[in-house]
């Protein structure tokens, strides 16, 4: 049989992005023998996934905010299914490889420090434990004195803490090198290059533009490629406008060679906190730590560590977990960026109004541990076949997902800016967090008001949108698309 170009440029799916979700995906698909082509460059910039902790932890992650809604507790339970699939997963990937497990620790010590804000802090800690008692998973208290390997600067000694033996985590660098190999293992194809267009018509999908000004033709795409994925979706402006944009949560994280070579057996971390997840110290073997992690709303992605992150994570990580760490050696700064919709939630499945165009981003900070489900789901849907996991309430092209009041937002957003600035240990005297408070709350409410008649953003991106005008008009041409669907 002659094998044409056209042959080699035609595809069942091409999978846009080679991130852990896209890979995840390709993999899923390239066992069932389905023709892949799996695109994105090597070194994957404006990545997630290369900056990750890559805890596979969901109860560790939980807060307050996300269990207070029926979306939220849906994403909670997609993480408690994905979880469960991880040693499976990871071990079939060693086989596939014949490399060694990527797990790199054993449990999630949680550890609730002086540090931060009482009211989320302490109430993210404590809607853990509630969900960990709902869901009958095991866990222990522990005397934060007796938490091995952990040594904190006196003024920001831990309070109370407890133990999730369930809750591992992954070496993110090695987990992407072993699913690439398994892909391309199994004869799947994998192109170093960006797509720039998505090519369509008549409603249908029918491939993408690569930079290079090849075509490759597929009546399935993915896009998958996190923040990224505007760029593309961008081209179909029909339908961009009514799919929430994505922006970033730009992030810093920080690889140390500890200055005796020790390293911790669990992940240690705190409750997640302002607008961002916690403070967490995960083993990588070889003497090496990961610090993690930084989140700031950004309209666009970053690529380079700003000066000010990166000096409050490691000045976090030595007074808050370990004083030696002021001893170590800094071996990498690493820059990630989460994929966020308009609305934090995620953008899961088939795009209406464009046949074969599918969705499989927004995560936030979640969807490297999400990857295994995500992917068995979405390959099912693709084939179709039919489905198990109710993520048509996370399609594409939707109106607003308003999990709170406007009240609510205004609340979180002007208590998460009052905790940021306890994290970065201001200097101010008693009464001015209360006074500062006071004048902020009504200046949010107005701006709030302001914004739309019908609806709020998210406190991250209520607050982020008053420096960054871009985000505003992002957000009113969304909720104006919106109106106009109704």
């Amino acid at each position: 049989m002659t094998i044409t170009q056209e042959d080699k440029q035609s595809y069942d799916v091409i999978v846009v992005g080679n991130g852990a979700l896209g890979l995840s995906l390709a993999l899923t698909l390239a066992r069932r023998k389905i023709r892949v082509a799996l695109l994105g460059q090597p070194h994957r910039p404006w990545a997630a996934s290369t900056a990750a902790g890559a805890m596979n932890g969901c109860f560790g992650e939980v807060t307050t905010t996300l269990v207070a809604s029926e979306h939220g507790r849906y994403k909670l339970e997609m993480d408690i299914q994905s979880r469960k699939m991880w040693p499976e997963w990871s071990q079939q990937l060693a086989e596939e490889t014949g490399q060694a497990n990527v797990q790199t620790a054993d449990g999630t010590i949680v550890h609730l420090n002086t540090v931060g804000h009482p009211g989320i802090d302490e109430g993210n800690y404590e809607a853990i434990r509630t969900e960990l008692d709902r869901y009958d998973e095991p866990y222990e208290d522990l005397d934060p004195a007796d938490i091995e390997w952990m040594e904190a600067h006196a003024s920001q000694r831990s309070l109370k803490a407890f133990f999730i033996p369930g809750e591992h985590a992954v070496d993110s660098h090695r987990l992407l090198d072993q699913l690439q190999a398994a892909y391309l293992s199994t004869g799947g194809v994998l192109i170093a290059e960006h797509a720039v267009r998505l090519e369509y018509g008549n409603g249908t999908i029918e491939g993408v533009v690569l930079e290079s000004g090849d075509t490759l033709r597929a009546k399935d795409v993915v896009l998958a490629a996190g923040v990224r994925c505007q760029d593309l979706l961008d081209t179909v402006p029909d339908i961009a406008r009514r799919v929430p944009r994505l922006i970033s949560g730009y992030g810093v994280s920080a690889i140390i060679q500890t200055d005796d070579n020790t390293v911790p057996r669990s992940v240690i971390r705190t409750p997640n906190r302002a607008f961002a997840c916690g403070l967490h110290i995960v083993p990588r073997g070889d003497g090496q730590v990961y610090v993690g992690a930084t989140n700031i709303i950004s309209p666009e992605p970053m690529d380079t560590p700003v000066l000010r992150d990166v000096q409050f994570l490691l000045d976090c990580a030595h007074r808050q977990v370990r004083t030696g760490l002021w001893n170590s050696g800094l071996v990498k700064l690493q820059v990630g960026n989460r994929p966020v919709s308009l609305d934090a939630f995620p953008l899961l499945g088939k795009t209406e109004g464009l046949a074969g165009l599918w969705m499989m981003t927004g995560t936030y900070r979640d969807g490297l541990h999400l990857s295994p489900l995500l992917a068995k789901e979405m390959a099912a849907r693709i084939l179709g076949e039919k489905p198990e996991l109710d993520i048509d309430r996370f399609r594409p092209v939707r109106a607003p997902i308003q999990p709170m009041s406007r009240e609510e937002a205004v609340n979180q957003a002007v208590t998460h800016m009052l905790a940021t600035g306890w994290e970065y240990n201001w200097q101010v005297t008693v009464d001015w967090p209360v006074i500062v408070e006071y004048n902020m709350r009504p200046s949010y409410q107005k701006w709030a008001e302001d914004f739309d008649p019908q609806f709020t953003p998210p406190p991250e991106l209520l607050a982020a949108s008053r420096i960054h005008p871009s985000l505003v008009k992002m957000l009113q041409d969304y909720y104006e698309a919106s109106r106009a669907e109704a």
